[in-house]
């Protein structure tokens, strides 16, 4: 099958970066039940018969949920293959506004401009932002004698502006008085790409850091200094290299690093799925979107005990009109399946996210099940 509106730029997709051969949702009906199917069907149903090529692009954050996906996806539609492209939040926008992509994953729901640039590629109806992907971001660190380290959000806008340089200054003995602290130098580890994982821990800082951060909320970095780096698994890999580094990144890559528990009301806060579902539950949406465009106001500022509010939301970028239909049956069948109760379990025992609410989930097969195909949007 090819990608007839898409396959204009769909040569800037890198295909080699993460190509997965998936099939569709399990259950037998590809695109998914409105009324809020929950998508438990098991994934050795008898096999559907879709068949074809899809192209996706985007935060680098859904590359184990990805994996995850591709496992349950692909038994039930041996003759679908998807490639996914983790180029970063920013860059899969990038993509699928130029009609590169026939959906994107984003740490960021599309903001005003881009939803109307999406018209260009998606018809007088644009784009629609779903969340799939529920995870805390971590802080990580790389301090092997100190396993347990708390922040408050002043603290971290220090260490990231710079102006906090070691690891026993007064700031953190402050919010550590019972820890051994070593005078180990600190080095910042940021995103050097547009990332929505950078959106999300900047809008937190911006939102509880007061003047000690100072800065917008953003997709690239804002301030000078630290090292930077390419992708989750950059920072990653960077933060391992060196010790006395400090980074941000999904929490399903934090893998033997140390992971910092962070200031709540009076409360010292660990990451975890249920701490970081309790906040998006708890969020309102965007306000001004389409019907179902579904959008989510974060509280960062959410007081409640054993929130985690330093998460991402983790958003599939579809478009409401799909002028190609096989593109469209794929992408609904797809994106029904990873949203579905079956796809969201896989990911979080791979990815350790959070699986979407049930009354979450019946609003987003029912975006699904709104997206038109093979009709002017």
């Amino acid at each position: 099958m090819k990608l007839s509106r898409f396959s204009r730029a769909g040569s800037t997709v890198v295909i080699g970066a993460l190509a997965l051969t998936l099939a569709a949702c399990g259950s037998d009906d590809p695109v998914g039940d409105a009324g809020g199917d929950s998508g438990t069907e098991s994934s050795t149903d008898a096999a559907t018969d879709l068949s074809g090529e899809l192209s996706g692009a985007g935060a680098s954050s859904q590359e184990s949920a990805m994996e995850a996906w591709r496992a349950g996806f692909q038994s039930t539609n041996p003759d679908v293959t998807v490639n996914y492209d983790p180029v970063g939040s920013g860059g899969g926008r990038t993509q699928f506004l130029a009609g590169g992509t026939g959906w994107a994953g984003s740490d960021a729901a599309l903001d005003d401009e881009e939803l109307t640039k999406s018209q260009e590629v998606c018809g007088p109806d644009g784009a629609i932002d779903l969340p799939v992907y529920v995870s805390p971001i971590a802080i990580i660190y790389n301090l092997p004698d100190l396993p347990e380290v708390n922040l408050a959000p002043e603290t971290l806008a220090g260490i990231f502006n710079g102006d906090i340089t070691t690891w026993d200054a007064d700031e953190i003995a402050a919010d550590n008085p019972d820890a051994d602290l070593p005078s180990t130098a600190i080095t910042p580890v940021h995103r050097s790409d547009e990332s929505g994982t950078t959106e999300n821990f900047t809008d937190y800082l911006a939102a509880t850091a007061g003047d000690a951060w100072g800065h917008e909320a953003s997709g690239d970095w804002p301030t000078q200094g630290g090292e930077s780096a390419q992708g989750t698994s950059g920072v990653v890999q960077t933060v391992q290299a060196g010790e006395g580094t400090i980074g941000y990144a999904d929490a399903s890559k934090a893998g033997e690093l140390g992971t910092a528990s962070i200031k709540v009301g009076e409360e010292w806060v660990a990451y975890s799925p249920e701490a970081a579902a309790e906040v998006v539950d708890a969020s309102p949406r965007v306000e001004g979107r389409g019907e179902h465009d579904i959008a989510v106001e974060l509280d960062r500022k959410t007081v409640e005990s054993g929130a985690y509010p330093l998460v991402l939301v983790s958003y599939a970028i579809a478009c409401s009109n799909y002028e190609d239909e096989a593109t469209g049956e794929l992408v609904k069948a797809f994106l029904t399946y990873i949203s579905s109760d079956e796809g969201q379990q896989a990911s979080a025992s791979a990815a350790g996210s959070a699986p979407i609410s049930e009354d979450l989930r019946t609003d987003v097969h029912a975006a699904i099940e709104a997206i038109t195909v093979g009709a002017a949007g």
